[in-house]
C-alpha cells in the first residue's frame, strides 16, 4: 500500500448525485478503488481501515483530493458547467497534524478551479466534542468555499447541537432509512423529519442508496433535494462518468 500511489494503482470512480426533480447530475461522489497488480480490484472496506491504522490515510486522502480536483476542472472545461465532486475524509485524516489545507487550496489555484466545485464528506462523530483544531479546519474549508456534507446522517448519534455550531451544507440520509421507505412508515417519517429540519436550517439533503422509482417518488414527496444510488447509476470510471454526464446534461 505504501507504494500504491507512486505506482498508479489507485483510481477514482464517481457516483452521480442527481437532482430528484430534474434528473440532472450536477454532483458526484469520488470513491477510491485499489487496482492491485496481483489481487485485482480491492474494496476500500478492506484497505481503508489498514490505511487509517498505519497513518497512510493522510497520503492517500491527499491523492484523492488532488485527483478529484483535477477531474472537476476537466469537467468544467469539457462541459462548460460546474460539477461538484465530493471526497470522503476519515476522522483520522481530518484530525491529523499532517493534513495541510493550505497546500490543497494552492493546488486548486494552480488548476484555476473554483473551490465551490469540491466538497468534503465527514461523519457525525467528528463533530461531537470537536476540538479547536477540527473547528479551525472546518472554518478553513468554509472560508475557501469548499462545502461540507455529513455522511450517513441519522445513525449512531442523537446530539444534533453541532448542526447549529458548524457551517454544514448537506445532510446525506443514511441508506438504511431509504431501503425500507416503501414498507416501513417509521423510516419514511424519520426521513421526512430530517428533510424538514435540514431545510429550516438552510441545508440541502441527499438520499443515499436510492434503488427504485418508488423510493425516488416518496423522496420527492417529502421534499428531498438529491438522490444517489443504483437507480441512477453505479460508481463509474472516469470515461463512463463522462458518458453519463453527456447524456444527463443534454437539454430536454
Amino acid at each position: 500500500m505504501r507504494s500504491a500511489v507512486e505506482n498508479g494503482q489507485f483510481e477514482l470512480h464517481f457516483q452521480p448525485i442527481v437532482d430528484l426533480a430534474t434528473g440532472k447530475a450536477s454532483r458526484a461522489e469520488a470513491l477510491i478503488r485499489w487496482n492491485h497488480p496481483k489481487h485485482g480490484m480491492i474494496s476500500p472496506a478492506e484497505f481503508i481501515p489498514l490505511a487509517e491504522e498505519t497513518g497512510l490515510i493522510v497520503g492517500i486522502g491527499d491523492w484523492v483530493f488532488r485527483e478529484a480536483g483535477f477531474q472537476a476542472k476537466r469537467w468544467c472545461d469539457l462541459f462548460g458547467t460546474g460539477i461538484q465532486v465530493s471526497v470522503n475524509m476519515s476522522p483520522i485524516q481530518f484530525q491529523s497534524n499532517a493534513l495541510n489545507i493550505s497546500d490543497w487550496l494552492d493546488y486548486l489555484k494552480t488548476l484555476e478551479l473554483d473551490a465551490k466545485h469540491l466538497s468534503i464528506e465527514i461523519t457525525e462523530g467528528l463533530l461531537l466534542n470537536a476540538s479547536d483544531d477540527v473547528k479551525e479546519k472546518l472554518l478553513r474549508f468554509r472560508d475557501a468555499g469548499i462545502q461540507v456534507a455529513i455522511d450517513d446522517f441519522g445513525v449512531g448519534y442523537s446530539a444534533l447541537s453541532y448542526l447549529k455550531r458548524f457551517d454544514i451544507d448537506y445532510l446525506k440520509i443514511d441508506q438504511s432509512f431509504i431501503q425500507n421507505l416503501e414498507t416501513d412508515q417509521n423510516d419514511l417519517v424519520l426521513s421526512e423529519a430530517i428533510v424538514i429540519m435540514a431545510h429550516r436550517l438552510g441545508l440541502n439533503v441527499i438520499a443515499e442508496g436510492v434503488e427504485t422509482q418508488a423510493q425516488r417518488q416518496l423522496l420527492l414527496e417529502i421534499g428531498c433535494d438529491y438522490g444517489q444510488g443504483y437507480l441512477f447509476s453505479r460508481p463509474l470510471s472516469v470515461i463512463a462518468f463522462e458518458d453519463f454526464l453527456t447524456k444527463t446534461l443534454e437539454p430536454d
